[in-house]
């Protein structure tokens, strides 16, 4: 089990939870801060005190009064007006991962919901009932509101959930069958379940440990290339890298030399050639910019992971209410458009090595790995693929950040698209996944034509484990599969 806090939340026990399907508790300490927060509210509404979102209207209605006795209906309205997303909804992961986010958040005590909403939200959690939500409709500012209007349309409720084979059912259904009672919201609780940033943090914290898996795998895959191509292991020497310092290229070349240990498929510098071509050569420096890029992305999803994003902020124990604007998702906007970017890059060296180890032009291989050149086309198609996803990438790696629209008649007036940076980010992570399943396929081929008896002995443990999953190229066949089956492969986590 793990515990929440409201302030220690990490990557990996977000994995735990998400990826492991692990049930949350709660601590004592942060239900204390519930109560006290709760009461707080429950202070304004008898005291009569204007306090934006508990007795007033939202956005552009801000102004607008609203009357104790319809502060219950005024939530009630919030959450269906606001459940307007559309298109395919987020994976049933990233649902999971927006309810452990709103509930880390809420449990910091600065929202003002009743424990009962707590409650309800970890048993959702631990009973495995994920909510049906649409990707798209998000500004990325005032909060992700229409996303988390779907989220909160299920405690009460409404909406659809995820059945056991992925089917959507209605709630209703759901929580009947599972006893579980839909909360019927008081003063402030809807406006606290849906002004934060979990659509985009979801969206990122799945796609980020990912694009970590990927990087990882990237390594072997490229330096098993590099024992297709009989590349120069000379650059990646120890001495070359501490002299520049950065320590995620120092990383990257020590794991590459691990990785070709023992090799007599690689070459030292005027064996064969004087030096590689970049997309060999500086594999340290282009995958160690790109761990940069995740340690960076990791430390900002982290802080907003344990970030109280909702407004007002009941603060001090209610002794101060401060409208303010930690909904706005500018750094995750940043953050996502940081790891477009750099997951686009890494697709980009890959399809360079896949060209290097197809082209008869630039090896001594078989023309496009082909085992009857002219006859057969061999991989001469899948590299096409690889540089169609490529330039898909860059496509998608336009910044969303740099956008922005105003909304509630110009009372939101500058928004930061970080979701619509989240939902890009990981589709070029997937795009990004089939370019090195092709690179994994094509340098499989290249070593067996030059002998997997002289590979290292950790690459040829991973030529093994793969011919399991994909065969020797002996005859043209319908390649999608194999890309599919390695990409698939390659995501398990």
């Amino acid at each position: 089990m793990v515990e929440l806090t409201g302030s220690s939340l990490t990557m990996q026990q977000i994995a735990r939870v998400c990826l492991k399907k692990e049930g949350l508790t709660i601590s004592q300490q942060s239900m204390n801060r519930v109560r006290k927060s709760r009461a707080a509210v429950e202070g304004i509404v008898s005291d009569k005190q204007t306090i934006y979102g508990i007795n007033t209207g939202f956005g552009k209605f801000s102004d607008v009064i609203i009357n104790n006795e319809n502060v219950a209906e005024l939530q009630l309205h919030l959450i269906r007006s606001h459940a307007c997303g559309v298109g395919e909804p987020f994976s049933e992961l990233v649902s999971r991962a927006m309810l452990l986010l709103r509930l880390n958040a809420l449990i910091k005590g600065y929202s003002g919901v009743r424990p009962e909403l707590i409650e309800l939200l970890m048993e959702l959690i631990n009973k495995q009932i994920h909510p049906v939500i649409p990707q798209q409709g998000s500004l990325g500012a005032s909060g992700d509101l229409a996303p988390l209007a779907h989220l909160a349309l299920v405690m009460i409720g409404e909406g659809k959930v995820f059945g056991s084979s992925g089917e959507h059912i209605d709630t209703e259904k759901v929580f009947n069958e599972k006893g579980i009672k839909p909360i019927v919201l008081q003063a402030k609780e809807g406006l606290a379940l849906i002004n934060g940033t979990q659509a985009m943090v979801a969206v990122g914290v799945i796609s980020y440990l990912e694009a970590e898996r990927l990087a990882c795998d990237s390594e072997w895959i490229a330096s098993m290339t590099m024992e297709g191509l009989e590349g120069i292991i000379d650059a990646f020497h120890p001495a070359v890298h501490e002299a520049r310092g950065y320590p995620q290229q120092i990383a990257v070349a020590k794991r590459m030399i691990k990785w070709l240990e023992g090799s007599q498929l690689v070459a030292h510098q005027g064996e064969k050639r004087v030096q590689d071509a970049y997309a060999l050569r500086c594999i340290p420096q282009v995958h160690g910019a790109i761990w940069q890029v995740l340690d960076y992305v990791k430390e900002k999803l982290e802080i907003e992971a344990n970030a109280a994003t909702d407004n007002p902020l009941i603060l001090r124990d209610g002794e101060l209410i401060i409208s303010s604007g930690n909904f706005h998702g500018e750094p995750i906007a940043f953050a996502m458009d940081f790891l477009k970017i750099a997951m686009a890059e890494l697709a980009n060296i890959s399809e360079r090595r896949v060209e290097r180890l197809v082209n008869p032009h630039l090896n001594d291989l078989p023309p496009f790995l082909s085992p009857a050149p002219g006859l057969q086309s061999g991989a001469m198609i899948m590299q096409y693929v690889a540089a169609s996803l490529v330039s898909e990438n860059k496509t998608l790696a336009h910044p969303a950040s740099v956008d922005s629209i105003p909304s509630s008649g110009n009372q939101e007036d500058h928004v930061s698209m970080g979701t619509i940076g989240a939902r890009h980010a990981h589709l070029i992570i997937q795009n990004t996944r089939h370019v090195l399943a092709i690179e994994c396929i094509c340098a499989l081929q290249a070593v067996e034509y030059r002998g997997i008896d002289n590979m290292s002995p950790k690459l040829k443990k991973k030529w093994m484990e793969f011919r399991e999953i994909v065969p020797s190229i002996t005859t043209d066949r319908v390649f999608s599969k194999d890309i599919q089956q390695v990409s698939t492969y390659l995501s398990n986590y």
